[in-house]
């Protein structure tokens, strides 16, 4: 099976550079339908990327710019949003302009359908790949799977400790693991993430009753401060004063309680908010059967099953 990648993965290797090197290059990278990659300079009025080949201008037109475009299924920001960037795309047609100096025209669109059939089509529901985080929204990441597809991360599958928005967890532009948690008759792929993350006994294994450690307040209410110790493990804190979501608070375990699944804390100070850091990942194999989050002597079940 071929392996294809997200967007910007190609553009610095040997490999591409050297099909960018002239004419020659890139007429046997269209003979051989050879997926390349380099940036946009500009889009125009008509929604035609303007492609900087080094050796020569390329143009992607509109209808070739993202799968979708020509069936109205997809916005013409997919091609606006491009400017600046890197993108996947194929040669087809090596010609010249009317001032007679060489052009090469592009398919992002047909990088995208090679894409589909010969890496996607052959991945199944529990696989795990590597993604890039394109876009953020509140209900959860975009994230690039291969030459611009994209698939949709939902927030509540990238971690159990809850997050009001994903850029407490990524930022675009970052590469991550990602379960493929299904794939609807028409290709489309929705992505999990917290499944990597670890069970609540590996994270809970890095703490121990008595310590004073460093977390972040995600949600107050009335009861308590539910403060998050890793992206996979958070604990119900004592009321406190001034304590305002996304902080970093210093705070005291109590107890660690696996039979219930809870850490009981104290705050003891709260500080300003840091960036999210690199997710790590526990599991680090290619495929995901099923997935069990909570300790076996605990009743309350939570669980994943990719079958």
């Amino acid at each position: 099976m071929k392996v294809y990648y997200p967007e910007g993965r190609l553009f610095d290797t040997a490999e591409n550079k050297r099909h960018l090197s002239g004419p020659t290059a890139l007429a046997q990278a269209a003979v051989n339908q050879t997926v390349l990659e380099a940036r946009v300079l500009l889009c125009d009025a008509g929604h035609n990327l303007t492609v900087d080949l080094g050796c020569m201008k390329g143009i992607i037109p509109r209808e070739e710019g993202a799968l979708g475009i020509a069936e109205g299924t997809t916005r013409d920001i997919a091609l606006i949003s491009r400017v600046g960037r890197a993108v996947s795309f194929t040669v087809t047609e090596l010609s010249y302009d009317e001032n007679g100096r060489p052009i090469a025209l592009l398919s992002r669109r047909h990088a995208q359908e090679l894409c589909r059939a010969e890496f996607l089509a052959h991945q199944h529901i529990g696989d795990v790949i590597e993604v890039t985080v394109t876009h953020l929204e509140n209900f959860g990441a975009f994230c690039d799977v291969g030459c611009g597809n994209v698939a949709l991360l939902p927030i509540d599958a990238i971690s159990v400790s809850r997050i009001s928005h994903p850029s407490d967890r990524f930022h675009v532009g970052q590469t991550i693991r990602a379960v493929i948690k299904n794939i609807s008759p028409d290709g489309k792929i929705t992505l999990t993430h917290k499944e990597l993350l670890g069970t609540w006994e590996e994270n809970v294994s890095r703490f121990a009753a008595g310590q004073t450690v460093s977390g972040v307040i995600r949600s107050v209410e009335n009861y308590g401060i539910f403060v998050e110790l890793t992206p996979n493990l958070a604990g119900l804190a004592e009321p406190h004063e001034q304590v305002i979501v996304g902080q970093q608070a210093g705070v005291y375990i109590k107890s660690i309680l696996p039979e219930k699944m809870k850490i009981k804390l104290i705050i003891i100070d709260s500080f300003d908010a840091v960036a999210p850091q690199a997710p790590h990942y526990y599991f680090e194999g290619n495929h995901l059967d099923e997935w069990q989050y909570s300790p076996k002597e605990c009743p309350k079940k939570i669980q994943s099953f990719f079958r």
